[in-house]
């Protein structure tokens, strides 16, 4: 099958990652997957939700908003509407839920990190997106709080990634753009460990249902693509 950028059916867009992209931020990073980019800032701040007072315990959170001219047409903000956005609220609450499934939260102590992903240009996978960068912003974040002393130990215990993968014309497809996406017959997010485990599938028929085969499939792909991104993120913080 020849797809709308002449990628092969399992291949990932390119995948680029600049760290340190914004100088206020604990950690920050931009995150290029083919032409979806999202800023991901990590800011650390002290004291944590109310029900978490207490318990030693840290939290993580996250925020996502899609700049107005992310898209071909442009969209209002949030604020305009004077609430938020439905589709907003669920993928930072996705962002975040990925995110926490990465760290011990007791070796965070009582403080708080909150990733804020802002797409700024929209081709498909927004969310994974955010969910690569955000990881990536955390880890910058806490390799700083581990170096100035106010961390005694890492708690980030495995990394994250999350991936885009689809059924169009019948043929399984990594890491869709928007054009494949609009058109899919199914959408399928997987958010991925890299001790292999997943954290978290998201997948709709919107044509035909699919079978156990091509569920299967669909996961086999998922994760080698999740592989490409681990080894994009340890490039950038290795590096």
């Amino acid at each position: 099958m020849m797809r709308t950028d002449g990628r092969t059916e399992k291949q990932l867009r390119k995948t680029v990652i600049l760290k340190d992209y914004t100088i206020h931020a604990e950690g920050s990073v931009l995150y290029c997957q083919g032409n979806t980019k999202v800023i991901c800032t990590a800011t650390v701040e002290e004291g944590v939700p109310p029900y978490l007072a207490g318990t030693g315990k840290g939290w993580i959170t996250a925020e996502y908003s899609m700049l107005p001219r992310a898209t071909e047409t442009r969209n209002k903000r949030d604020i305009s509407k004077l609430k938020q956005a439905p589709r907003s609220t669920e993928i930072q609450r996705l962002i975040g839920r990925a995110l926490r499934g990465a760290v011990d939260l007791s070796r965070l102590g009582e403080r708080t990190i909150i990733i804020d992903c802002d797409v700024i240009q929209a081709d498909g996978g927004t969310r994974c997106a955010s969910i690569n960068g955000g990881f990536t912003a955390l880890s910058l974040a806490v390799r700083r709080l581990l170096k100035e002393g106010v961390l005694a130990e890492d708690p980030i215990r495995k990394q994250v990634a999350a991936v885009s993968v689809g059924i169009l014309d019948g043929v399984p497809l990594l890491d869709l753009c928007y054009q494949e996406d609009s058109r899919a017959d199914t959408d399928m997010n997987v958010v991925m460990s890299s001790e292999g485990g997943f954290i978290e599938i998201q997948g709709t028929a919107e044509g035909e249902a699919f079978d156990k085969k091509q569920l299967d499939t669909l996961l086999s792909l998922a994760r080698g693509g999740c592989l490409k991104i681990f080894k994009a993120q340890n490039k950038v913080l290795n590096g």
